[in-house]
């Protein structure tokens, strides 16, 4: 059964802790010369069997990451361009645009006529 990451580094933790706790009982009880117990050759290799896989994953992070296939773009075929047909212009439209506005040069000139004709007039009338 694989072993979640996240948890690799606390076991590995908890099983040294376990370890040297065992050995430490041993060694206080019956001196640093004997064998190890069975709990304490289970623990080394648990712990064996986790660093191996510690590396193992550390292996597999090192290698590249396969990453998913662009979608290829195809390109569009080219729009076929269509004839224009000329319209008519409408007759409603026609009498509109026959009717011209006054350009902005027309109505200043105009102003300016009208202004100065009321400029003559006021003086005409000042003198009678």
């Amino acid at each position: 059964m694989p072993i979640r990451t996240a948890t690799m580094n606390r076991q590995l933790h908890r099983n040294g802790l376990k370890l040297h706790q065992a050995m430490m009982s041993r060694a206080h009880l019956q001196g640093a010369d004997p064998a190890p117990s069975e709990t304490e050759q289970a623990l080394l290799e648990e712990r064996k069997s986790l660093k191996e896989e510690q590396a193992a994953r550390r292996a597999r992070a090192a290698q590249p990451k396969v990453k998913a296939a662009r979608p290829v773009k195809v390109a569009k075929a080219p729009k076929v361009a269509k004839p224009k047909v000329a319209k008519e212009p409408k007759a409603e439209k026609a009498a509109k645009v026959a009717k011209a506005k006054p350009s902005r040069a027309e109505k200043q000139t105009k102003k300016a006529e009208s202004l100065e004709a009321a400029k003559k007039a006021a003086k005409k009338s000042a003198k009678t």
